[in-house]
């Protein structure tokens, strides 16, 4: 009879690649491993895995096997998921999290999760969607929260929600009568998201079709390093106004009317990979997509 744990260590080693990236997720040792493929292998009879000095690759017939394990091990947790409902939500979910979303309802999300499933522990990284992105792909993520959707193969998407772009400024700079061109804007630098990302380079394209040559352009992984400036009156900065409430309210910073095309809304997506251990990241992505439409009716504070 095959044992499910060497069909779930055979599915960890090809995932990802090597026997002491398994042991690692599985909490074993690397022996232990070897020793649950080769039994694998010996009950079915067919050889999973060629090694050689550079490492380990899946057979041919490793690969015709390796969909049938991702079913089995599905199933278990399916057959789990309906005899323990909420008590299957348990262990450490590994979330990352673009910062506007911090800033936005993942406090929310965190106090609900922490009243439905006591048991569920999760670690919180906050990061840019260019790294959540890479993180995501060599699982040292489970679920992230990033402008998306992703493309890549075996990830799965889920649209949590969207927020406009606007120009802002602090009174400190005079920037003259509205609306403003973007060639005055550029007069100082424009401060916005860090180069890697899709706003920088629509706000750099827009710059470029205006006529501004070499544009000069601030980015920051960091929002509260993109408020400063702008509040200092470094320069206009280009940001969601929807993390600016107090900002805007005091009087600090200002939304400017700008003569130009507009700026395309920052579009977020729950992201996680395909497999056996997708249910928790799956709930956890359905929440936040629940609590982000709530979040997105309530009416604005007033200030």
């Amino acid at each position: 009879m095959i044992d499910l744990r060497n069909i779930e260590t055979f599915f960890w080693v090809a995932t990802l690649g090597g026997f002491r990236a398994a042991a690692e997720r599985l909490n074993a040792t690397q022996p232990a491993i070897s020793q649950r493929i080769a039994s694998l292998e010996s009950d079915l009879g067919v050889r999973l895995f060629d090694r050689d000095a550079r490492g380990i690759k899946l057979t041919g017939k490793g690969r015709e096997l390796l969909s049938h394990a991702e079913r089995m091990l599905q199933l278990r947790r399916d057959m789990q998921e309906a005899a323990a409902a909420k008590s299957i939500m348990s262990g450490t979910l590994r979330l990352g999290v673009s910062e506007t979303i911090v800033h936005t309802w993942l406090p929310t999300l965190m106090e609900y999760l922490h009243d439905a499933y006591p048991a569920l522990m999760v670690e919180i990284q906050v990061d840019t969607t260019t790294m959540l992105k890479s993180q995501l792909a060599l699982r040292q993520i489970d679920l992230a929260f990033l402008l998306g959707p992703m493309e890549e193969p075996r990830v799965e998407n889920l649209y949590l929600c969207s927020y406009p772009l606007s120009w802002v400024a602090s009174p400190k700079l005079e920037v003259g009568r509205q609306p403003i061109s973007l060639k005055r804007l550029a007069e100082w630098p424009v401060i916005t998201y860090s180069a890697t990302t899709a706003p920088h380079r629509a706000v750099r394209a827009l710059l470029l079709q205006a006529g501004v040559e070499s544009p000069r352009m601030y980015g920051s992984s960091a929002m509260s390093v993109i408020v400063r400036m702008a509040q200092d009156g470094i320069g206009p900065a280009v940001i969601a106004p929807v993390i600016l409430h107090n900002e805007l309210a005091q009087g600090d910073l200002r939304i400017l009317e700008v003569k130009a095309p507009a700026l395309p809304p920052l579009h977020y997506t729950a992201c996680w990979m395909q497999g056996p251990d997708s249910q928790i990241p799956r709930v956890v992505a359905e929440a936040a997509q629940q609590i982000a439409r709530e979040e997105a009716l309530r009416p604005p504070a007033k200030p």
